[in-house]
């Protein structure tokens, strides 16, 4: 034993002791590992006064659904839909590309012909001058997607992680509006609360709109506030065993006294039973009961709206590999944006440009380039604020040394280095980063880019 134990330490393969130190090594600009803890930043907030009250969320949602046509209120969706007003809808996803686009499995170039097949399979001959709208419920993670088609499409043939057919994704629990089948129907055209586009119809369950309505108006509920969690192994249902639910999904919670101390086999006392949405065999809507252990990362209602939650709930996806439109069973930078916010139960518009050029929320815009203006109003910014710049947004974290610092789920990363020489490197994941070094793909400085910021309140005293 002792000959082991020694062959052990000589080897070094004696377990790491806990004051054992991982390097920290990075090519990102003015970093330090302590700044990787969200507690290094909620340190050096001047406030955790909330921002909103739920209340006031509310009103904060309903005035984005009020204001901003991106925004789609589906309690005030008609029973029926016109031919052009079906057809606005898909038009808005379902159309050619202004530049080359090409094929990920050969890099061959989209041709006419390409398109017009897509075209097909969406099945506009099909729409009628008025259409009935059915609803349903997301059962499982999906990709909604330009066309109805699972093939994956570049803007440059070297541009492989990009899949331009790639438009956001449905969590479990989201209501749909169901406006149309694909040719070969295996494709609906749906509606969320913020997007329309194509899913595959395996992801949804048909339900009566009473029924969704109430399902998705019950309290109390159960939200999900870690960067994913998952349902209970069930042995007897597989339809709701290990189901992954992402940051902001929220689901109705039952009264154990309800159920008994026998829920799918397991006694439900160290978990939260929940209403999950399933789908059967012909397609059709049934609710189940399913449980997520106490121990994740869950909250009995949406989270008090505060900076220092705000903070930590955006590092529980630092690290996290950037996907584009949801892609690669991740996000992209507004969806990272989303999500977080989700988890205190505000909304907003899918897309970049859309939430910058959004009135639901106090904004300061900008010509760009105005790095005067801009720099003037870093200086009152608060933990949480947005920056826009074309096709990224950025959540300020605070500053350090007069440098204000951010959290973005990013791709490239360029700066000028001490030798004056432009540094290409790479992000593609959820990263903390300084501001003003970073280079936007136009090769100017972030902030002579930046044209709108925003702040998630009912008002601002900027």
């Amino acid at each position: 034993m002792r000959l082991i134990f020694s062959l052990v330490l000589v080897l070094g393969l004696y377990p790491a002791q806990a004051d054992d130190h991982y390097p920290f090594v990075s090519d990102v600009p003015g970093m330090e590992e302590a700044m990787l803890s969200p507690d290094y930043w909620v340190g050096r907030l001047t406030t955790a006064a909330t921002r909103m009250t739920h209340a006031e969320v509310h009103r904060f949602n309903a005035r984005a659904f009020a204001s901003d046509a991106n925004m789609h209120d589906l309690g005030k969706l008609p029973d029926t839909l016109s031919s052009e007003q079906l057809l606005s809808f898909i038009n808005r996803v379902s159309r050619p590309a202004s530049s080359p686009r090409y094929h990920a499995r050969d890099g061959v170039l989209v041709s006419d012909r390409d398109y017009r097949r897509w075209l097909a399979m969406a099945n506009l001959n099909a729409i009628n001058p008025e259409n009935p709208v059915r609803w349903g419920l997301a059962v499982h993670r999906a990709s909604m997607r330009s066309y109805p088609t699972t093939d994956r499409i570049l803007k440059t043939p070297a541009d492989k992680h990009l899949d331009r057919f790639q438009e956001t994704a449905v969590f479990p629990g989201e209501r749909l509006a169901i406006l149309h089948t694909s040719a070969d129907g295996e494709w609906f055209f749906v509606l969320n609360y913020h997007y329309g586009a194509w899913l595959p119809r395996t992801a949804v369950a048909l339900g009566s709109r009473a029924d969704i309505d109430t399902w998705s108006a019950s309290e109390p509920r159960l939200v999900v506030t870690g960067d994913r969690v998952h349902t209970n192994f069930n042995p007897l249902d597989p339809r709701s065993s290990e189901v992954p639910l992402e940051m902001g999904v929220s689901l109705p919670l039952v009264d154990p006294e309800t159920t008994g101390f026998d829920v799918n086999g397991q006694n439900p006392y160290a978990s939260y039973i929940v209403s999950l949405p399933l789908r059967t065999e012909t397609g059709n809507l049934e609710f189940g009961l399913a449980l997520i252990a106490r121990s994740r990362d869950v909250s009995y209602g949406y989270l008090d709206y505060r900076p220092d939650l705000l903070v930590q709930q955006a590092f529980k996806f630092l690290g996290e590999r950037y996907g584009w439109g949801h892609d690669y069973n991740a996000r992209d930078c507004t969806g990272f944006i989303g999500e977080v916010y989700k988890s205190f139960g505000v909304l907003m518009p899918r897309n970049t440009g859309q939430q910058a050029d959004g009135t639901y929320a106090p904004t300061l815009r900008f010509d760009a380039p105005d790095v005067a203006g801009v720099t003037a109003a870093l200086q009152k910014l608060q933990a949480g604020d947005l920056i826009y710049l074309p096709g990224h947004v950025v959540m300020y974290l605070g500053r350090i040394d007069g440098e204000p610092y951010v959290i973005h789920d990013r791709t490239v990363m360029e700066y000028l280095s001490s030798t004056g020489e432009v540094y290409q490197g790479t992000l593609s994941g959820v990263s903390v980063t300084p501001l003003t070094p970073l280079l936007a793909e136009n090769g100017q400085n972030f902030l002579a880019n930046i044209y709108a910021i925003k702040r998630i309140a009912l008002e601002a005293d900027w």
